[in-house]
């Protein structure tokens, strides 16, 4: 099956991070892209849903329609404000998705690509063993859990169906416009702030480039080998907290100030002013295996971390 063979492509979440950057690319290889956007936006062929959720219609829009990509979803919060937080993740995560899934196999969708989390994995790695596609689910919070139930009801609706599944689990994305962490880096980075990572060159943390990302979600589409299979993705190269700062430095231009303050110090002062899980995706490992995803589909990232960075910066300051 060609990769270039038109295809009729709805993509939820068309107007966030990843869906920004997917829609052209999806165009550019011949797909007529159906963006799917709660408000009115702009887009091209845009429908307008409102807000997705458990009993959103979506019988007109997936009318003719080949494949979906499902980005939207209620994104991770580091400080979150809902009472019942698993309750609302899985509202948005879960019963949406399940929603969307069932009506599009109904609707005679051939491939339903949903983009979930590592954090269906887990939270943290053991140094040198990676997260792999075929892992046992061990989610941790409730987003991670929200994602987790949603791939199980997907592949239960896929069997019951033969719409095909892709899965993609991506761990931390940077690109243009990157928000949270990522973004605080670089203005601590461009603002020339000593920062007390220099000693923390042990750890391990996977990272994805959009651009990577967005090439994967594409092959996937059309790829035969895709079909009904589970994909850990990165950039390929696994880096250190000191390694990443460093790097971003240099995509910057900016000099780097590391301060060389041992760990553990850094993880016990953390615990005590309640930043215990900014120090573990600071100090920890996150590592993925993406050999199954490079074999499976014979992909590999086109985009190297330092230019994934470069890019990244350059769409900060444009």
């Amino acid at each position: 099956m060609s990769k270039h063979l038109p295809r009729r492509v709805l993509v939820t979440g068309a107007t966030g991070f990843v869906g920004r950057a997917l829609c052209p690319a999806l165009a550019a290889r011949y797909h007529a892209v159906v963006p799917a956007v709660r408000h009115e936006s702009g887009l091209a062929g845009e429908a307008v849903i409102g807000e997705i959720g458990a009993s959103t219609d979506w019988c007109a829009t997936l009318q003719g329609c080949d494949a979906v990509v499902h980005l939207a979803a209620r994104a991770h919060k580091m400080r979150e404000s809902e009472r019942d937080a698993l309750a609302a993740y899985r509202q948005a995560n879960t019963e949406a998705t399940l929603n969307l899934a069932r009506q599009a196999a109904s609707a005679g969708v051939r491939r339903f690509v949903f983009i979930s989390s590592v954090k269906v994995n887990g939270e943290e790695t053991r140094h040198g063993r990676p997260f792999a596609a075929g892992d046992d689910p061990a989610p941790e919070d409730a987003y991670g859990i929200s994602k987790a139930e949603a791939e199980a009801g997907l592949k239960a609706i896929t069997a019951e169906t033969g719409m095909e599944f892709v899965i993609i689990r991506p761990p931390l994305v940077y690109g243009p416009g990157v928000k949270g962490n990522f973004a605080a880096m670089m203005r601590a980075l461009a603002r020339g702030l000593p920062l007390p990572f220099g000693a923390v060159t042990d750890n391990r943390r996977s990272l994805l480039g959009l651009d990577n990302l967005v090439d994967l979600i594409v092959t996937c589409i059309d790829h035969p080998a895709a079909a009904n299979q589970t994909f850990m993705v990165s950039d390929g190269e696994d880096l250190s907290t000191a390694d990443l700062l460093r790097r971003l430095g240099a995509a910057m231009g900016k000099p780097v100030r590391l301060l060389n303050i041992p760990p553990a110090l850094l993880g016990a002062t953390a615990a005590l002013i309640g930043k215990r899980a900014v120090a573990q995706r600071l100090l920890g490992n996150l590592q993925v295996d993406i050999s199954h995803t490079c074999s499976a589909l014979g992909w590999k990232p086109p985009i190297s971390v330092d230019e994934g960075l470069r890019r990244a910066v350059h769409g900060a300051i444009r």
